[in-house]
Parts: C-alpha cells; sequence; structure tokens
C-alpha cells in the first residue's frame, strides 16, 4: 500500500519533521508529483507501472527527492532574474527594434538553454536521491531499473531529451546502472533482509476493482 511504502521510506530518510500527506488519485494518468510542504499525490494509473512495493518505492522516492532537495525553490531563484530580460526583450517589441519577435524569441532561447536543461538537472538529482533513500529504506535499488524500463514500455509517445524537461528515459535507465554498485552497497550496510513486495499485487487488484 501507498502509505506502507511512505512510511517506510521517511523513516529511513528521519525525515519525520516534514508534514507529509499523500493522496492516491483514482484516474489512469501514471504520474506522481509533490508540492511544497510534503503533499505528495499519487495517480492510480502508474501503480501496475511500478508493479510492486520496490517500485513504488522509486516512485515515492523521487517526488520526496523533490521535496527535500528544495527543487521548486530552485526553480524559483533561477526564473527571478529572468524575468528583466523578457521584460526587456517586450520593451524593445514595443518598441519596434525587434520586430514584434524578441520576447518569443527569447522565451524560446531561455526555455531550451536555461530553464528545460536546469529542470532535466533537478530530476536527475531525485532521481539520485530516491535510489539512495529507497536503498537506505531496504527496497531493491534493482528495481528502479525495472521501473523505468517498463515506463519506457508504457509511453505513448516520446520528445527528443533536449525539448522536454525530464532526462530520456533511456538516460535515466543508464544513470541508475552507473549508481547501481553505490546503491547496493548503501542497502547492504543497512542490514536489510529480502522480500518486501508481495503483497503489492493485492492492492492494484483492489484498485482495479474500484476503477471498474
Amino acid at each position: 500500500m501507498v502509505m506502507r511504502v511512505m512510511k517506510r521510506l521517511i523513516e529511513a530518510g528521519n525525515l519525520e519533521n516534514v508534514d507529509w500527506e499523500v493522496h492516491v488519485v483514482y484516474s489512469e494518468e501514471k504520474n506522481a508529483m509533490v508540492l511544497p510542504g510534503g503533499k505528495v499525490f499519487v495517480f492510480s494509473g502508474i501503480l501496475p507501472v511500478a508493479g510492486d512495493d520496490d517500485g513504488l518505492a522509486a516512485i515515492l522516492g523521487h517526488e520526496i527527492a523533490h521535496n527535500v532537495a528544495r527543487h521548486t525553490a530552485e526553480q524559483m531563484s533561477w526564473l527571478i532574474p529572468l524575468m528583466p530580460i523578457r521584460w526587456a526583450l517586450l520593451f524593445l517589441d514595443y518598441s519596434g527594434y525587434t520586430g514584434g519577435l524578441g520576447r518569443f524569441l527569447g522565451d524560446i532561447a531561455m526555455e531550451l538553454g536555461i530553464t528545460r536543461p536546469a529542470s532535466r538537472k533537478m530530476e536527475s538529482e531525485a532521481d539520485y536521491i530516491g535510489l539512495v533513500l529507497m536503498s537506505k529504506a531496504c527496497y531493491n535499488p534493482d528495481e528502479a531499473i525495472g521501473l523505468w524500463q517498463r515506463m519506457d514500455a508504457a509511453q505513448e509517445e516520446s520528445v527528443p531529451q533536449w525539448l522536454s524537461t525530464h532526462p530520456a528515459n533511456a538516460s535515466r535507465i543508464e544513470n541508475f546502472r552507473k549508481w547501481l554498485p553505490e546503491a547496493q552497497s548503501i542497502r547492504a550496510d543497512a542490514g536489510c533482509a529480502s522480500g518486501h513486495g508481495e503483497a503489492f499485487p493485492d492492492f492494484i487488484s483492489a484498485l482495479k476493482g474500484m476503477m471498474g
């Protein structure tokens, strides 16, 4: 169950000081998200992709990591300095110096050159922190790779990485493979026993029943 996995991750990361709230949204959307202050939303459509507790731990660990790393505040810190540039381009548009294209072209340049690369970097940071967290919580870090392989198979369409706010699935899988030895060592140091995902398929079946 989502709360069970979330509880173990919070305890492993000593994150009880955050007022965590977890909401399961009954939707076919394959997604999860976190809002500032520890509000986590899991869309039920992602649960079959998660597959078991280990896969769900990879998803929730990623969302917890965004909150721990204060990515929302970081995002605002580099968006605010861009505002004077946008206003300057808008002024040049109204003045006729840029033919009305200044802000349009400037927004594209800032989006592709600054905003989206920064967003991809934060997503990769959350992947790494989440992997460490799930390993400390005695979940199997190998399943992070399996999760993203299933996500890739379930994805209906994709865009080139340079156009996306998220790393390409292949890039994420490659990163997880690179980080895996460290994650396995962290899990071993935590003195973990095997077998934590047995009850999860029953939860998925229950959800499918509720959704008809």
